[in-house]
């Protein structure tokens, strides 16, 4: 018996290889929880175009990953920034497994066309990075919560900030705009949902070993390549306090703890999983 047996989670933007998400689906899945998977692309959302090995399963092998640990697996294609499709996905969670005690809003706009001066900055690139991180944050957690305070479940909702939502960047000025948002709905949110006893938290990673990295390996034509992705990671790791940037199951660790009852006690908290390079 896991600490998470009997419990249903719902993890956003779990579709990919590399990606937060699967490594969060799999910790909590060990634990003994029943997964909710969700996605817009049915192998995630890449920051290089094209780039896979053609072997990745998406979101259908990620429920196996679930399956394997002996949970439950639910798949679904949603787009976050639309609360039509988030509902009918909660909608198919509550037919098939009756409730939702945990969500965790993964789900980010990968890094592109946004890293830019905020005097060239488009609105398109704006809406679309806001859109996905903050708005579909809102929509989930709206979605969810409604179902756990009708269903009297003292459950967990999860955000994942980032490092860059407690401290600006040049050329990052829409991805803190959503980070920073993210910290403060966190806080809001758990003030109105603690009388119920349901906790919000954000985590806040630093540079992680994710597909949102691979854009460190693109050439001027276009193409990736790996080396020039691993030297650039080299050089980030070297800034960090702790010496390497973070893994992805770093931050599934510090989220299967924030889920569990160990932590029934703490809310509207911002966490760093940033190697010491935030701290505050």
């Amino acid at each position: 018996m896991g600490r998470l047996t009997g419990k249903v989670a719902m993890v956003t933007g779990s579709g990919g290889e590399h990606g937060f998400g699967r490594a969060i689906a799999g910790r909590l899945a060990s634990e003994g929880a029943d997964l909710i998977l969700s996605d817009v692309e049915p192998t995630g959302v890449r920051a290089i175009p094209g780039k896979t090995t053609g072997r990745w399963g998406g979101l259908e092998a990620v429920a196996d990953e679930v399956r394997k640990h002996g949970g439950r697996a639910l798949t679904a294609l949603a787009d976050v920034r639309s609360a039509p499709q988030i509902d009918t996905v909660v909608a198919r969670a509550l037919e098939t497994f009756g409730r939702i005690d945990i969500l965790v809003n993964n789900a980010g706009a990968p890094a592109g066309p946004d890293r830019a001066v905020v005097v060239e900055l488009s609105e398109e690139a704006w809406d679309l990075v806001v859109g996905i991180n903050l708005k579909g944050t809102f929509l989930c957690s709206r979605a969810v919560a409604k179902t756990m305070l009708e269903r009297g479940v003292r459950g967990r909702i999860v955000n994942i900030s980032s490092q860059w939502g407690k401290v600006g960047g040049a050329r990052r000025a829409a991805y803190c705009a959503s980070k920073f948002g993210v910290i403060g709905f966190t806080q809001a949110l758990a003030q109105e949902l603690a009388p119920a006893g349901i906790t919000v938290n954000a985590v806040c990673p630093g540079a992680a070993d994710t597909e949102r990295l691979d854009h460190l390996g693109r050439r001027p034509d276009g193409s990736f390549d790996p080396a020039l992705r691993a030297a650039r990671i080299k050089e980030q790791s070297a800034a960090v306090p702790l010496g390497r940037i973070a893994l992805p199951s770093d931050v599934a660790e510090v989220i299967a703890f924030l889920v569990g009852d160990g932590a029934e006690y703490i809310t509207g908290q911002a966490i760093n999983v940033a190697g010491g390079s935030v701290m505050h």
